[in-house]
């Protein structure tokens, strides 16, 4: 029996993994609760849904663009420049569902990053 290269089995197990998906709720733990979870600063409280509804009515785009640019006292990406920003979008989706809120583009269709 012929074994395979271990580069070859690495290549493999990476195909059938596929690509990593950020999750949400660990980032929003480990950096966004700092400041969402008691306000500090301003921050609106995840869970709160009428201060996370008045921000998704201009969309989730929107949404993204203050936490990967940073907005008033929150820097960018939470100050946590080692996120990508597809884990500071999940972890966008993740606040504004805690809230109860669907997130939805400024043209009402479900964010790319929600239909994973």
């Amino acid at each position: 029996m012929k074994l395979l290269p271990t580069w070859m089995l690495a290549a493999i197990a990476l195909v059938v993994a596929g690509p990593a998906v950020a999750d949400g709720k660990a980032i929003f733990d480990s950096v966004c609760s700092k400041c969402h979870r008691t306000g500090v600063s301003g921050a609106p409280v995840a869970g709160d849904k009428a201060a996370w509804d008045q921000r998704i009515k201009s969309g989730i785009d929107s949404l993204y663009h203050s936490a990967l640019n940073g907005k008033n006292d929150m820097p960018a990406k939470g100050g946590k420049d080692r996120l990508t920003d597809e884990d500071v979008k999940a972890a966008v989706d993740y606040i504004v569902g805690l809230a109860g809120l669907g997130a939805t583009t400024a043209g009402g269709a479900a964010s790319a990053s929600q239909a994973r």
